[in-house]
């Protein structure tokens, strides 16, 4: 650059009034290896007036300029990639993302710049337009299986790039800024078009609109979108696991009445949990902790899985069985605590119903705190995780509001409730856990089994 630039200088130094051309184009150079761009430069000395060489309309005429130049070299233009954009290519390789690059560049050019971003190894290669327009529908599916770098594209080459991701079963999402680009974004799931650079064109043919052209911008959204439904997968597995302990120990309690001491007490049918008391429950523990799940950090990297298939429910069977469990388990120290206090049963007791009752309502209450640490992740243990503020917060008022609906006076004739003693609260407290511990170790062996699978892959 500093050749031609001296070159240029002493030339116009001859005299004023000269008129510089500067020739542009790409040529295929060695330099095209360090990822450069080239510009071509040449001149010419002319002792034309500035009106004698534009046409009718202002336009410079080209034609009559561009003749008997100075060939002064070639000049290497390179558009470095961000500093962040290695790293969230590293991070979309990590989360199963596949990245391919499609350019109008030099192939040598995309190559090289693609190998520095890490999208390709070392020694890939990379397909360009000419040797698409060969293929047929089987080579266009192998090509774009097995390669991720396409040079010297046309429009048209990116839009069937995108129909044969997609005919794969393929989420796509393609990014773009020219007016090329537009029916590809158009015909992607995701059409993410530049918000600085981009055209009109462009960001009406997109489906987002990416503020500040940066590509890392995309792979936080990812990751942020993952995080919002691992959230919305932990509020239904608590919603659904402890609503599922309550249907289970209002129905049990009905059909397994006289093996748990619920007849005989003056009643028609004795249920374990009042009307209020189950209205209590859904006010105390579907609100506080359900909400604070939804802003609940990331439990887990979410980045370090693989994508979700299109047929892949939000709710699965993995979680109906989890959600079946730990109603089950619920329902079972709900129960057993009525039966401990009541005579009769499988263990004899000697307190009355309503004691009862008030412990059994006790432990669901509890054991549904209990969960709401369990329910955010579905393998990580609950113990070995920083749990949210809120969540805390959620938690320690609903345990007061729980010890006042329990110990004062007026609350105990509204829910039907009696005073607990200490020891009692401590059985409550023991039966409750018994949910966290459940699933700790469902998480445990569900943990090895994964290990061993692995290390037999």
């Amino acid at each position: 650059m500093t050749a031609i630039c001296e070159a240029v200088d002493e030339l116009c130094a001859e005299g004023p009034g000269d008129i510089l051309v500067f020739l542009s184009g790409e040529r295929e150079i060695r330099d095209a290896d360090d990822a450069l761009r080239t510009l071509g430069v040449a001149l010419r000395r002319t002792e034309l007036s500035a009106d004698a060489v534009r046409d009718v309309d202002g336009d410079v005429l080209e034609a009559e300029l561009e003749t008997e130049l100075v060939w002064c070299g070639v000049v290497g233009i390179i558009d470095p990639a961000r500093p962040e954009a290695g790293d969230a290519v590293a991070a979309a390789h990590r989360a199963g993302i596949r990245v391919m690059m499609i350019t109008g560049d030099h192939p040598r050019t995309a190559l090289r710049i693609a190998t520095d971003l890490g999208i390709v190894e070392p020694g890939a290669s990379a397909a360009t337009g000419l040797e698409l327009d060969t293929l047929d529908a089987d080579g266009w599916r192998d090509v774009v299986r097995t390669t991720s770098v396409f040079a010297r594209v046309s429009p048209e080459h990116k839009l069937r790039i995108v129909d044969a991701l997609q005919a794969d079963g393929l989420v796509v999402a393609m990014t773009g800024d020219g007016v090329n680009d537009a029916p590809a974004l158009k015909s992607a799931d995701i059409g993410v078009a530049m918000g600085i650079t981009g055209t009109e064109v462009t960001r009406q043919a997109g489906a987002m609109i990416l503020a500040d052209d940066n590509f890392a911008t995309i792979v936080a959204a990812v990751r942020e979108g993952r995080g919002i439904f691992e959230n919305i997968r932990k509020f239904l597995r608590y919603l659904l696991s402890s609503n599922m302990g309550e249907v289970l120990t209002v129905f049990l309690g009905v059909v397994l009445a006289g093996a748990l001491g619920l007849t005989g007490h003056g009643e028609v049918v004795v249920v374990p949990l009042l009307a209020t008391q189950i209205l209590w429950i859904n006010l105390l523990t579907d609100t506080g902790p359900a909400l604070a799940m939804g802003v609940d950090p990331q439990t887990d990297d979410v980045m370090a899985r693989p994508p979700r298939r299109l047929t892949d429910r939000v709710i699965d069977a993995a979680m109906w069985r989890d959600v079946l469990l730990v109603g089950v388990v619920m329902a079972a120290v709900s129960l057993l605590a009525i039966d401990i206090h009541l005579p009769g049963g499988l263990v004899d007791g000697h307190d009355e119903i309503e004691l009862a009752r008030t412990a059994a309502f006790t432990v669901l209450v509890l054991a549904q705190l209990f969960n709401a640490f369990n329910a955010r992740s579905q393998t990580s243990s609950a113990f070995h995780r920083t749990h949210s503020p809120w969540l805390w917060g959620s938690v320690l008022l609903a345990l007061v509001l729980q010890v006042a609906v329990v110990h004062l006076p007026f609350l105990n004739a509204a829910f039907g409730t009696e005073p607990l003693d200490l020891g009692q609260w401590g059985v409550c407290v023991a039966l409750a856990s018994v949910v966290l511990w459940a699933e700790e170790a469902r998480k445990l062996v569900q943990r090895a089994v994964v290990r061993r699978r692995a290390g037999r892959g």
